[in-house]
């Protein structure tokens, strides 16, 4: 093995030396347990847990917890792991991301360290890209886990809160990654703790973590509520933005889809709604509807992005042409488009709360993944996720055959050079696999194999298990699939009878994605386990990501093009410009996410806060202290606000009537030549009578009822408040480029001051209603204070 790894030039050399040491042990064991009885192996589990609770490390264990899953499966799926597979549990047992190409049973790797973390008895999660995997995933491998006596469950959206609870208080629990990030939002919307669903975090294995972690991380989780449009403002705003044009009253990067307005574009905002300056933090709401409404009409396309059906607008997903049912953009964005659209204004999504993909699987202390494409990556996964990417070597040596790309100088040539192989591979017999980068190129590759009477299935299924289906049997004889170049992902395609003689399944690419990661998905359909197979990508210098990326080098490059009658391209550094171009392209999408990430972390440490601060409300175990903390809080604020340093008799006037209104009391303050700490210790004392009055409800089950209900219910108000303020916020900042200020050190310093802001509302709200509750139950409580 270790020759295969040293052709392989490993760079995780030093991991892969240790885990072959591991695998020998591994090996060993082999004759111990497979003489075991179904009872005897089954009793491992028992005393693997009582090892661990005596003392007993965890690496003491793992070659013996491996040995017994790999022989629990071949007595239950008749299965043995492959020594690779050894090795990739052990890369991903310690926290990392194991590398493996397609056909290499990552499935069936996971049951390894799955068992194994499930022995300490915190839970183990199992992230799939989507829910028929989880599903064949917890039935299939399952199996070995429920034969050796751990419980699985499985985590899916709709189901209700007993079923969840259930599901996450299994050893072993299998879902998609959205949903368990979902659920940690619920978690903390719930109106008592006893509806939690999930346990503490602990270690997570995630399949097709490129995609879960990178490619989803664009979009943070967000769980919206519905809330009264303003119709007049869309419409206003609607009606500005369809007059702007781009260049001149707004900047738009066809990139990156980012949108802003120029010093002219504000100053007829200013005009139009008559304020004085935008920049102003009391002017976000309405450049929030501006910025909006221009999003709305440059960045979504009727009929593309979207469409228009019985006066709703419905959104269309690019990878798969379904429209998307029920689901409607956030913060007003959907609104804008109606307004657009000249449609009836529907209720705005509001974020009731949310947080980034990046964020919410930070939190787990060990986290794992495979794919059979990480490296690419791996700076990312080691600066945001603290994982390595361990690449681990094929089972048997690759076949495939991956041709150079070729690369034609319009489409239409491009679609010929298609047809042209397509039909040689299909009057052979061959397979053929043809990627696309979206379902309209999907149409449009389609039409050209349409045109020239060759048979085909388009993979534009109406569910993912028809995907599947379809992507299943794209490996036989005289088959051509066309399909985008995610579909399918996480399912092998096996070749028919007889194709491996004829030269295994071809894929042809054609267009190169934004990300190289994806082009060797593509690639990895084809030669599953040493079968035969081969790989080319045709395209076109007018593909949409050099149309989109690199529209200067392509017009220099054709100014001295060199081709051949067919339209190919000749000049030998086309390929080094392809390369670069997806090189730049995912620097500037790394870029992106670490920018939204950077965001996220400002909103992320006020979330700890709210709901650490939520969940000790609702356990009802520390409501005088907690009232305690906030009476302090909101007074020595009061008095930082009110009481400067060279204070005066009206100073303490004024924070007489401040205090007045909180207390609900008047209280006198010493004044004339009065000290700064004489005026202190009789406010401190004031909250020591009133905290000894509310000590006296400690056990009045109204008055806890009430505190319960008052501060979820301001909590809850208040972050809602602060989400919306700190989107407003980020997008104002865009406006500061003008005046040479940091976005980001903005958005930390007045987003503090936001949530500050919030936070002493908060405070002081709860404090007032309870003062009040308290007063109309205690007579004394006005005497005690004085």
């Amino acid at each position: 093995m270790l020759s295969i790894i040293n052709r392989l030039n490993n760079p995780s050399l030093k991991n892969i030396k240790k885990y072959e040491k591991l695998i020998k042990q591994i090996n060993s064991l082999e004759p111990l347990y497979s003489k075991m009885s179904d009872e005897e192996l089954q009793k491992m589990t028992y005393s693997f847990k009582e090892d661990l609770n005596s003392g007993k490390k965890f690496p003491q264990i793992l070659p013996d917890a491996f040995a017994v899953v790999r022989e629990a499966s071949k007595r239950v799926l008749n299965m043995r792991h492959f020594d690779v597979q050894l090795m990739g549990g052990l890369a991903l047992v310690e926290g990392n991301i194991a590398e493996m190409p397609t056909g290499e049973g990552k499935t069936l790797v996971a049951s390894l360290p799955a068992y194994a973390r499930a022995l300490e008895g915190k839970g183990v999660h199992i992230i799939t890209v989507n829910e028929y995997l989880a599903k064949r995933d917890y039935e299939q491998i399952g199996k070995i886990h429920d034969f050796l006596g751990l419980s699985i469950g499985l985590n899916l959206p709709l189901m209700d809160s007993i079923e969840k609870q259930d599901a996450y208080n299994a050893d072993i629990t299998y879902g998609v990654g959205t949903e368990f990030g979902f659920d940690y939002l619920r978690d903390n919307m719930v109106h008592s703790l006893s509806q939690k669903v999930q346990r503490s975090f602990n270690y997570a294995i995630i399949d097709e973590v490129d995609s879960v972690l990178i490619d989803e991380a664009k979009t943070p989780l967000i769980i919206a509520g519905k809330t009264p449009a303003n119709s007049e403002l869309h419409r206003i705003s609607s009606i500005l933005a369809s007059r702007f044009k781009v260049g001149t009253d707004f900047e738009y990067d066809d990139e990156t889809k980012a949108t802003s307005l120029t010093d002219i574009g504000i100053g007829k905002v200013e005009t139009a709604f008559d304020v004085e300056n935008l920049y102003e933090l009391d002017h976000q709401t309405l450049y929030h509807y501006v910025i909006m409404a221009v999003r709305a009409h440059v960045t979504f396309k009727r009929d593309i992005d979207y469409i228009v059906k019985d006066g709703k607008v419905l959104l269309v997903d690019m990878f798969t042409g379904r429209t998307l049912e029920g689901r409607t953009l956030s913060d007003g964005l959907h609104q804008a488009i109606e307004a657009k659209e000249n449609l009836e204004i529907t209720e705005e999504n509001k974020a009731q709360s949310q947080i980034t993909i990046q964020n919410y699987f930070r939190m787990y202390p060990l986290l794992s993944g495979m794919t059979g494409t990480a490296k690419t990556q791996e700076g990312e996964f080691r600066e945001v996720y603290s994982m390595d990417v361990i690449q681990i070597p094929t089972n048997k040596p690759r076949a495939r055959v991956d041709m150079p790309d070729q690369v034609f100088v319009n489409t239409d040539q491009k679609y010929q050079e298609l047809i042209k192989q397509a039909t040689e591979r299909h009057m052979n017999g061959q397979p053929v696999l043809i990627g696309t980068t979206s379902i309209l190129q999907s149409e449009e590759a389609a039409k050209h194999l349409h045109s020239a009477g060759l048979p085909y299935q388009l993979l534009n299924a109406k569910s993912i298990e028809q995907e599947v289906l379809l992507i299943a049997q794209a490996g036989q004889k005289n088959q051509i699939t066309i399909a985008t170049n995610m579909a399918g992902r996480g399912t092998d395609i096996v070749l028919g009878e007889g194709v491996s003689e004829i030269g295994g399944l071809h894929v042809i690419g054609t267009e190169k994605h934004e990300n190289r990661r994806i082009d060797n998905q593509l690639r990895g359909r084809s030669g599953r386990q040493g079968d035969p197979g081969s790989t080319q990508f045709i395209i076109s210098l007018e593909d949409d990501m050099f149309r989109r990326f690199a529209k200067e080098e392509i017009d220099k490059l054709k100014q001295k093009i060199i081709d051949d009658d067919s339209g190919r391209v000749l000049n030998k550094h086309v390929n080094e410009l392809i390369e670069r171009t997806q090189r730049i392209v995912e620097g500037s999408h790394y870029s992106m996410r670490e920018y939204n990430l950077k965001l996220d972390d400002v909103i992320n440490e006020q979330r700890k806060l709210v709901f650490d601060l939520r969940d000790r409300i609702l356990s009802g175990k520390e409501a005088i202290k907690i009232l305690e903390s906030m009476l302090n809080a909101s007074t020595e604020s009061l008095i930082l606000k009110k009481l400067p340093e060279d204070f005066s008799n009206e100073d303490i006037t004024y924070l007489q009537e401040s205090l007045r209104s909180l207390y609900r009391f008047p209280l006198d303050l010493p004044k004339d030549k009065a000290s700064r700490k004489q005026i202190i210790d009789e406010i401190n004392k004031a909250n020591k009578s009133i905290i000894s009055t509310f000590s006296d409800f400690e056990n009045d089950e109204n008055f806890m009822n009430t505190f319960l209900e008052v501060s979820k219910t301001q909590i809850d108000s208040m972050w809602v408040k602060n989400l919306e303020n700190m989107t407003h916020l980020k997008e104002g900042i865009g406006l500061r480029h003008y005046q040479q200020e940091d976005p980001m050190r903005i958005y930390q310093r007045e987003g503090l001051e936001l949530f500050t802001q919030s936070f002493e509302q908060f405070r002081y709200q709860v404090i007032s209603r309870m003062l009040d509750i308290s007063y109309k139950s205690s007579k004394d409580l006005k005497e005690a204070i004085r």
